[in-house]
């Protein structure tokens, strides 16, 4: 994955640094493993606004991923490599030994005609699932889950990646890319390697159209309120604001908000990494 950046030819390219899509080998998704997704603007089922500055964007389809990886001695060879407006990473289709297809998060590496597998049974190598407990302690993996069965939900995004550092017992000792370190039970499955579309970090939309597109509408800062509106508004001409904290009047830095008691507090080695 690579970025290009535009020639200034109209102002919302000067500042464009966007995606080569080489990697994508299919403009249409597989139509089984597709459905409606329907956009809420914010708003909730009594049609009351409950998050601001949302609406608009490019209507999409929601792509249905595999984050289970179940399918265990089922070897499936990789058809496409495809872009999915609802998530960064890239998806990859796999057809499987026994005619399933299924999508998956595309991993660094994964080119088509792979062949993947899952299970005890796989090897460690990049794309396949498999527990905890059955891979060698330093591998990059991604596509963590909590429980066993749950299905993925840590490290999804491009570019992302944790590291197994060591095990205690039931337990494997995960490094996240936060930078927090924590227990995870030895059945869970992960996924081996890393995210791909490295380079998502590195993209530029260029205008505020383009942030449109995908749904987001203007952001206004408290300081310019009304007092009505927000407690850090009002006063004449410029004010500091005071304190920064958000509409309800939450302190917006410095406070702790993670509950103290939180039952996955005695899973957690180490924080993550605090900014200075």
């Amino acid at each position: 994955m690579a970025v290009r950046k535009l020639k200034p030819v109209t102002p919302g390219q000067r500042h464009k640094i966007i995606g080569t899509f080489e990697e994508i080998t299919a403009s249409v998704p597989e139509k089984s493993l597709v459905c409606g997704k329907r956009s809420t603007g914010g708003r909730n089922n009594s049609g009351k606004m409950t998050v601001r500055y949302r609406g608009g964007g490019h209507k999409r389809k929601l792509r249905l991923i595999d984050f289970k990886r179940e399918k265990d001695g089922v070897p499936a060879t990789v058809k496409t490599i495809e872009y999915d407006p609802n998530r960064s990473a890239r998806i990859a289709l796999l057809f499987y030994a026994d005619g399933e297809k299924r999508y998956i998060i595309a991993p660094v590496g994964l080119q088509v005609g792979d062949v993947l597998n899952s299970g005890p049974q796989a090897a460690p190598e990049v794309g396949n699932s498999l527990p905890l407990a059955n891979i060698p302690v330093g591998t990059v993996i991604h596509n963590i889950e909590l429980r066993p069965g749950q299905g993925a939900k840590l490290v999804r995004a491009a570019g992302n990646f944790a590291q197994l550092t060591s095990r205690e017992g039931d337990y494997c000792v995960i490094k996240l890319p936060s930078g927090e370190t924590r227990k995870i039970l030895s059945a869970c499955k992960a996924t081996v390697g890393s995210v791909g579309n490295t380079d998502h970090a590195l993209e530029q939309s260029g205008k505020a159209g383009r942030t449109r597109w995908m749904g987001r509408r203007p952001h206004n800062r408290g300081v310019v309120m009304n007092p009505h509106d927000h407690p850090m508004g009002g006063g004449e001409g410029r004010q500091s604001g005071g304190h920064p904290r958000s509409r309800n009047g939450l302190y917006a830095k410095g406070l702790k908000t993670r509950a103290p008691k939180k039952h996955s507090n005695k899973y957690i080695i180490e924080r993550a990494n605090k900014k200075k």
